[in-house]
C-alpha cells in the first residue's frame, strides 16, 4: 500500500551569497507547494527537512534540482500518512550546524573519508577502530551503533572540546564517526582531521541511509533513530530489534519521548504514558510542582489531585 505522503531529508555545502534573501524566496516557494518543516540557510549551504504529499515533493526536488547549486542534490525519503510536521520555517543561520569554532572547518575543502553502508559495517567491526556518535545526548539514548562511543556531551558545539580532553582514546586508531543524515558529520570528520587524526571517515548519507541499505539492512544498530518531526523516531535495523532506551523514572525498556512538563526544563525523557501520569511529566520534584507544568495544565488538574499523585509518590512533598 503506498503512503499519501513523504519526508524529505536533504543537505548540501555549498554557497550562497545572499542567504536571508533566500531564506525569505524559498519559505515563500515551499508554502507555495503546501509544503511543511524546517530548512536552515547559511552562507555555507542549505540543510533540511520537509513533508508534503508525492506530488508537492516531487515538485520540490525537481526545483531544487533545476537551479545549479543544487543540481548533485541528495534527498533521502520516508513514506508517511501524514504531515511529518505542524508548520513551515525557513530561517537564516550563521552555521548549518552549531560548533562555533575559532577556526571554522570548510567540509567542501577538508572532511573525512566517505564510506558506503556496507563499507561501515565492516569498519565497525575492525578491533582498531573506535566508533564515535556526533549527535546529542538523548539521540544516543534512544539508539546508536553496537560499540560506538557516547561523548559526555549535551550539544553538539561541546564535542571538540570533549575530544580534545580525551584524545588518548583516539590516538593510532581508525576514527568513524556518524549523524542521522551526515551533516553534521562533514564538518566533525573534516575537524578531527584538521586536528592531526590521520585515518578518519564518516557514514555517508547517515544512519537513515544505512537503515534503508538493502545490504546491510541496519545491522549492528540497536534501537531506534531519533529524528527531527512529529514521528520523534524511525526503525533502522531491517533484522533485530533491540530496545536500549530506559524509562527516566524506573529504569525499564522504554522508546517513548515526551518533553518535561516544565516549561523552562523542557529535558527530553524517555517514559511510558503512566509513568508521564504518575509523575506529572516532571523529570524531577521540582518539575512536577513547578506552577507552570504543562502536564497539570492540559489536564486541568486541581491542586488536590496534584497532591494526591504526590503523596503516592514516596517522600515527594505536596504542593
Amino acid at each position: 500500500m503506498k503512503h499519501p505522503y513523504r519526508v524529505l531529508l536533504y543537505y548540501m555545502y555549498v554557497p550562497i551569497e545572499d542567504p536571508e534573501m533566500f531564506a525569505s524566496e524559498h519559505l515563500t516557494f515551499c508554502e507555495s507547494l503546501e509544503l511543511k518543516g524546517r530548512i536552515l540557510v547559511a552562507k555555507e549551504g542549505i540543510n533540511g527537512t520537509v513533508s508534503g504529499t508525492v506530488e508537492q515533493t516531487e515538485e520540490y526536488m525537481k526545483v531544487m534540482k533545476s537551479d545549479p547549486r543544487f543540481a548533485e542534490m541528495v534527498f533521502k525519503m520516508d513514506e508517511s500518512d501524514t504531515h511529518a510536521f505542524k508548520k513551515m520555517h525557513v530561517r537564516h543561520r550563521e552555521e548549518l550546524v552549531t560548533l562555533r569554532l575559532e577556526d571554522d572547518v570548510n567540509p567542501m575543502e577538508t572532511t573525512g573519508n566517505y564510506l558506503k553502508p556496507s563499507e561501515f559495517f565492516e569498519a565497525m567491526q575492525d578491533p582498531d577502530t573506535v566508533v564515535i556518535d556526533a549527535r546529542n545526548d538523548y539521540e544516543y539514548e534512544l539508539g546508536h551503533f553496537r560499540g560506538a562511543i557516547k561523548p559526555e556531551i549535551k550539544n553538539f558545539r561541546e564535542l571538540p572540546d570533549w575530544i580534545k580532553q580525551n584524545r588518548d582514546m583516539f590516538e593510532g586508531k581508525k576514527v568513524l564517526t556518524y549523524c542521522t543524515g551526515g551533516i553534521r558529520c562533514e564538518k566533525f570528520s573534516g575537524w578531527l582531521r584538521k586536528e592531526g587524526f590521520e585515518d578518519v571517515s564518516q557514514l555517508h548519507g547517515g544512519i537513515v541511509t544505512y537503515g534503508k541499505d538493502p545490504d546491510v539492512k541496519g545491522k549492528l544498530w540497536d534501537g531506534q533513530c531519533y529524528v527531527f518531526d512529529e514521528r520523534i523516531s524511525v526503525p533502522v535495523n531491517q533484522i533485530e530489534h533491540v530496545i536500549v532506551g530506559k524509562d527516566h523514572f524506573t529504569g525499564e525498556p522504554c522508546e517513548r519521548y515526551v518533553n518535561c512538563g516544565n516549561p523552562e526544563c523542557n529535558k527530553k525523557i524517555l517514559c511510558s504514558p503512566e509513568n508521564e501520569h504518575k509523575y506529572l511529566r516532571g523529570c524531577t520534584h521540582e518539575c512536577r510542582v513547578h506552577p507552570r507544568n504543562r502536564y497539570v495544565a492540559e489536564h486541568n488538574l486541581t491542586k488536590e489531585q496534584v497532591n494526591e499523585r504526590l503523596s503516592q509518590l514516596l517522600g515527594e512533598v505536596e504542593i
